[in-house]
Order: C-alpha cells, then structure tokens, then sequence
C-alpha cells in the first residue's frame, strides 16, 4: 500500500486541532430537526406524496421535494462522468487543464508538496504563463504539511493563490475560524467542463486501488479507494459559483473580471443538483441525505470513509431498513482517523440489530464518499456522514437524479462489496471489551470529530 504517513498526519492535525479549538472556544451548533422532513415537504409540496405510496420511486416527486427541502432546483442537461481512484481523476482533470483558453478555478482541502503536487503545480503555472488566469484555493489546516515555497512559487508566477482560514490568525482580518474548514474539491475549467469528489492532490492517489483491477497489484502499490465526477453541460455554472463564493468568503483580494460564466448548452441528459454547504448554513447536503432515506423504497447503498453520524440520520437508516429497505453500507477497515473509525464503530451493535448490512473495506485506505438509493438517486462529493461535515466543514456534493448514472453507481458498489468483509452481529458481539471502551470514548467526542 502507499505510505499514507503523510496524509494521516495532515489529517490528525486537523481534527485534534478542531477538537481543541472547538473545546476551548465554541458553543455547539445543532443540526436542523429533520426526523419527519419527507412528510412535512410532502404537505407542502401538492404533487408528492409518501415514501409509502408505490412500490418505485418516482423520480419527479424526489426531485420536487429535494428542491422544496434545499432551495435549489435541479439542473437540466449534462453530461457526467464517473471517475474511480486517483489515476483515472488526474487523467481527466490535467487533460482539462491541458485545454483550457481562459480560466481555470481550483479549489482543494490537501495540496501536497510531492511528485503529482509538483506535476499539478507545474501545469498550472504552465497555463498561467500561457495566458489562462489561475486561481487556487487551499485549505490551510489541510495542507498544514506543505511548505509555504510550494504555493509562493505558483504566486510568483502569477496565479492568485487563497489559503483557507489560516491557521495564522495574523494572516488575515476578521474572526479567527480554525474550526471552519474549506473541504471542496472543485476544478472548473473555462466555466464549461467541472470536477468535484472526494480526490486530494496527493501521493496518496498517485496508484490505483484494488477497484476493477484485472492483475496482481504489490502492497506498495495499492492507491486509495476514491471516486470523482466529471461534469459538461449547465450545472458546471453552479460548481463555478461554489468556487466564486468560497473566494469571496475570504475577504481576499478581488479575482480578475473576466467571463466566468459563459453561456452554457445542453451536454447531456442528466439532470444534477450541485449542493454546497457551510457552517451555519442551510445545510442542504445533509437534508438531501435524509429526504432520499426517507423516501427508499428498495435500497439504500451508501460508501463513506468518516462514519460518526448524528442520531437522525442513525434513526432514519434504521427506520428504512425496518420498513423492508435493503440498508447495505461500506465502510473502512482501516483509516487514517482512528477517533472517527471508533466512533462510527459505536453504532455497529444497533445497525446490526435492526437488520442493516455492513461491511468493511480491505486492504486500501477507503476515502470514496458515495451513495445510491433505489438505483435512481445518487451522490457523489466531499461530504462524509458524520457531524462535522455538516456542521463544521465547507463541503461540496452532486446529486443525479437518473436511472442509468445510478445502474453506474450501483455496478460500482457491488464492485467495491467484493474487496469487502461483512460484519456480521454474531461476529461482532465477540469483539474484546477493549473495544468498547474505545468506542464509548470516541463516541463521546462526535460532535468535534
């Protein structure tokens, strides 16, 4: 496997980092109560009715209720693309920049320092002295271990660099926000073809994972297990618009006034919602995730490395699977947060006893943050399923709402099912009282995690 040393020491940072900030300074935030969401947008929305009415989900209805629910409705058009594991990313992304004639917007939580750091950091500095106005955003705890050279070298050469909430309070005026952390990923190249997923600018994603391998891969050679979208068509204006708002958040320096929003066809027939969120915000991602649980009829197929949910959505899961859903989750067997593997480890015993299926990813570090329910709703974006996500974090998701992107996602889940162990609740409730404990603790610190 890669040596991910570099990676989890950035990511540790962070989150005891939070967790001592958030300890020492803050109030704590609550997420909205959304425990009857699915029945009150219902009442409001006259078209729609219940989870409980058919035996197929009725795409238009989830549409019109996830509209009523975020304040934001789907995008008609465009064409999107799955992209798994870092290699298969990295071609689409730098093949874009490769084309770009006007601009490029880059927006990233971890900006290594390391050879692909240093191949995306030379091409974009490329394009920038080629004529095409660069603008980078990274998250300063993020990329706590990158030295300051590194960015200094694509500003000396003219790309407007944006480092994310410092950790320097003395690097910019106004609150001081450690606890607030920009965790998009977001290329947009032209203002015409958009990026967003879970993949970092790592080493870590420099190699495949074991997904759809067809030979024999050496330990040292396993990348990590992620999944990105390429997207064509009109909703690429509204990952712009993500990327323009983050920016101007900052209270930084104003961008060059050019055309960031061409005029933008039809690409494709997907109909996507672009959904950000941020702290003390609306919280769109995370009721989009509950009003598609709320709403499964057959199946609910979620992948996430971060497991430390609140109790809404725990109780929403073990309502659909009680109701008859198929509740399957794919889960980490090993990760660089070992307070958050322990702490989404807690709720095992009462997923296993209401009859959701769990099962652990092997041999690669998971980091994919996906979801398809009933083969017809699908998310793919940065978001994780636990509490700081949606409290705590700038954080970036698509949604599609269709039939044959999600036969794509489904195909890849029951992929991804075949490098997995199943955790079974017999197998489980042997586990030593050592770890228990560990999970009672990390458990407890869930709101900071």
């Amino acid at each position: 496997m890669n040596n991910p040393v570099p990676q989890c020491r950035i990511n540790r940072l962070t989150r005891y980092a939070a967790l001592l900030l958030s300890i020492l300074t803050a109030a704590c935030s609550t997420l909205p109560d959304v425990s009857n969401l699915s029945t009150s947008l219902a009442q409001k929305v006259p078209t729609a009715t219940s989870a409980t009415t058919g035996p197929v989900l009725d795409q238009a209805r989830l549409a019109e209720l996830e509209a009523a629910a975020t304040g934001s409705p789907l995008v008609q058009g465009n064409k999107v693309t799955l992209l798994f594991d870092g290699p298969e990313t990295m071609t689409a992304m730098i093949a874009a920049i490769e084309q770009a004639t006007s601009t490029i917007n880059f927006e990233t939580y971890i900006f290594d320092q390391d050879e692909l750091g240093q191949r995306f950091a030379d091409l974009l500095i490329e394009k920038q002295r080629a004529g095409v106005q660069v603008n980078v955003i990274y998250d300063s705890v993020g990329s706590i271990g990158t030295p300051s050279e590194f960015f200094e070298r694509m500003r000396a050469a003219g790309i407007k660099m944006l480092e994310f909430n410092p950790v320097n309070p003395l690097k910019r005026f106004g609150r001081w926000q450690l606890n607030h952390r920009d965790h998009h990923k977001i290329l947009v190249v032209d203002g015409k073809i958009g990026f967003t997923g879970g993949v970092n600018i790592s080493a870590a994603y420099a190699n495949s994972s074991l997904f759809r391998s067809r030979r024999r891969v050496a330990a040292n050679e396993i990348g990590w297990r992620d999944t990105h979208v390429q997207i064509e068509g009109p909703a690429v204006a509204s990952l712009q618009l993500l990327f323009l708002q983050t920016w101007a958040s900052q209270h930084s320096e104003d961008l060059p006034d050019l055309n960031y929003f061409p005029k933008l066809g039809k690409a494709g027939d997907k109909a996507v919602h672009v959904l950000g969120s941020r702290p003390d915000g609306d919280y769109g991602i995370y009721k989009a995730y509950i009003l598609a649980i709320q709403q499964a009829r057959q199946s609910i197929h979620i992948t996430t490395p971060y497991f430390a949910p609140d109790r809404q959505l725990v109780n929403a899961l073990v309502a659909a699977a009680q109701r008859g859903v198929d509740v399957t989750l794919i889960l980490p067997s090993v990760s660089d947060s070992g307070l958050v593997f322990q702490a989404g480890r807690s709720f095992y015993t009462q997923l296993l006893e209401a009859g959701i299926h769990i099962y652990e990813l092997q041999l690669t570090v998971l980091h994919a943050k996906t979801a398809v329910i009933d083969g017809v709703w699908s998310t793919v974006g940065s978001a994780n399923l636990d509490i700081r996500s949606f409290l705590h974090n700038y954080e970036a998701n698509v949604i599609v709402i269709d039939s044959d992107f999600g036969n794509e996602m489904e195909n890849a889940f029951q992929e991804d099912l075949l490098d997995s162990d199943q955790i079974t609740l017999g197998q489980w409730q042997q586990r030593p009282f050592s770890e228990h404990i560990k999970e009672w603790s990390a458990r407890s610190l869930g709101y900071w995690l």
